[in-house]
């Protein structure tokens, strides 16, 4: 499952379409729609193969979002890209009132949340798309960490007509791998990667792979930690989080997002709704905006690296024993 030798894998757009492309052609229902990126996102590719499937709504969301909405009212199944900050801010009450409130279904590629919009700078930057999504009723809300994830939630977004929103947030470039080719994921189940006994981390998409390196420089310093990988934000698997925290003497969230209603709002919902006493150590973006930069450079101006993960989880250590 976990893969032992983690290295950059291949960009995530390139799965994304890869996986598209393979379920379009054995359903002519799927219809797919950009926002005047298409070539960032490669979907500029459906273009070419199938020039009547694809739609260019142009830099026009709320509009976008429209069209997917009349699309599945007439049988099709939308497949909608724009930058997470656009489809997130922008197009909320097309997506709330036209889409989920409509119980029409729509499948949402949000990309480049967090420090992965890059320079596209602080206008693109998104830390709350987690916090956004994870209100809509019936939603769900996908954070995936590497292509093997991002290939089996393109699948299971698409297999599913249940009149909701699907929403997927990824970076469109490399990524860390993660799983092994062929690991099986389920809706609402997530993954112990790294099983432990004194720390709990629970991490997610982008920032996974700086997860596990930060759990394992910590435990070559004897501290036993165990990695959680929720799978899917929304649903979110409560009964995991609540047994894996359960005689940890700390609990850590860490995620590409604010630390306001992301992950760490779904991990500390747990723990006071069950009444588990453990130390909550949230770390991500706080009451702050976007800036310009490469993405390594962002990662270290928002103490996101796995460095600063294991300083900050040490901290917290330290006050607990």
């Amino acid at each position: 499952m976990l893969k032992e030798n983690r290295t950059l894998g291949g960009e995530l757009r390139n799965q994304l379409v890869a996986t598209v492309t393979e379920m379009l052609e054995k359903d002519d229902r799927i219809m797919v729609l950009d926002a005047d990126l298409g070539g960032a996102s490669f979907f500029l590719r459906f273009k070419k193969s199938h020039p009547d499937r694809f739609v260019d709504c142009g830099i026009c969301e709320a509009n976008m979002v429209g069209v997917a909405a009349g699309l599945s009212l007439r049988g099709y199944i939308p497949v909608v890209h724009t930058m997470s900050a656009f489809v997130a801010r922008r197009a909320l009450d097309q997506l709330y009132i036209s889409c989920a409130y409509q119980n029409n279904t729509i499948n949402v590629f949000g990309s480049d949340p967090g420090i992965c919009s890059g320079f596209d700078g602080g206008t693109h930057t998104c830390f709350e798309d987690l916090a956004i999504m994870r209100t809509i009723p019936h939603a769900i809300v996908c954070d995936p960490c590497d292509q093997v994830q991002l290939d089996w939630m393109v699948r299971e977004c698409l297999s599913r007509n249940d009149g909701a929103i699907h929403y997927i947030r990824a970076y469109r470039k490399n990524v860390t791998e993660v799983y092994e080719p062929g690991t099986k994921f389920e809706l609402g189940k997530g993954k112990v990667l790294i099983p432990g006994d004194e720390v709990l981390l629970v991490g997610s998409g982008y920032l996974m792979g700086d997860a596990l390196t930060a759990a394992e420089e910590l435990r070559a310093q004897g501290i036993s930690v165990e990695v959680v990988d929720p799978v899917t934000i929304k649903p979110f698997d409560e009964e995991l989080i609540l047994n894996e925290a359960k005689g940890k003497k700390l609990v850590v969230t860490y995620e590409n997002h604010g630390t306001v209603n992301g992950i760490g709002s779904a991990v500390a919902d747990v723990l006071a709704k069950n009444g588990v006493g453990v130390p909550l150590l949230k770390l991500g973006a706080t009451e702050i905006f976007g800036q310009v930069g490469m993405v390594d450079l962002l990662k270290e101006a928002y103490k996101l690296t796995a460095k600063d993960a294991v300083a900050e989880i040490l901290k917290a250590w330290h006050k607990v024993n």
